[in-house]
């Protein structure tokens, strides 16, 4: 059995959920990756369904090799932050019929209410890159082998379809933390 770190939240993290949610829930994700924009659609129910339980953090995992616009549109997601908009776009880079391609990424800027010409360049610029590339360093140090992966609490969800352990680990912590 492999050793590997359990991932921390930090400052920089992306986070959607109270701050001081009695769960936490990190993916490391690539929106390109079919099975990221299934997870989206899910964890916004498991959202819905723990209303202030549950602090969601999304780090950035593109996997070139299998995704050529990957890069891209985490590059997109961390312009748009620097904007202070990364969730409207990250919900846009993930809807199934999303599109990643440059032409693309700047209708959801505008669609967002970025700077597009700022924003244009920065992506256009790796501006982003330093950043992504530290996601993918603390992903690969914490067991990250494929997207999604989640982790609950730091216990990394590993499957097939971690999707399936993923509403069971939520409910366990849950519990638990409802009843502390």
């Amino acid at each position: 059995m492999e050793n590997f770190a359990a991932p921390e939240v930090t400052a920089d993290d992306h986070v959607l959920g109270p701050v001081d949610a009695p769960v936490t829930v990190i993916e490391y994700g690539d929106y390109e990756c079919p099975y990221c924009r299934g997870a989206a659609r899910d964890v916004h129910r498991l959202l819905d369904l723990h209303p202030g339980m549950i602090r969601f953090v999304f780090r950035n995992f593109p996997i070139p090799q299998l995704h050529p616009h990957a890069e891209q549109a985490a590059e997109a997601a961390e312009a748009a932050a620097g904007q202070g908009k990364f969730w409207a776009m990250y919900e846009l880079l993930l809807r199934p019929t999303s599109h990643l391609d440059v032409d693309s990424l700047l209708s959801y800027a505008e669609r967002a209410g970025l700077d597009v010409g700022r924003f244009r360049d920065e992506v256009a610029g790796h501006v982003y890159a330093a950043r992504i590339e530290r996601d993918v360093r603390e992903g690969t140090r914490n067991g990250v082998n494929a997207t999604p992966k989640f982790y609950v609490d730091g216990e990394r969800i590993d499957g097939k379809v971690p999707l399936e352990g993923l509403a069971d680990a939520v409910r366990v912590a849950v519990t638990a933390a409802s009843s502390r």
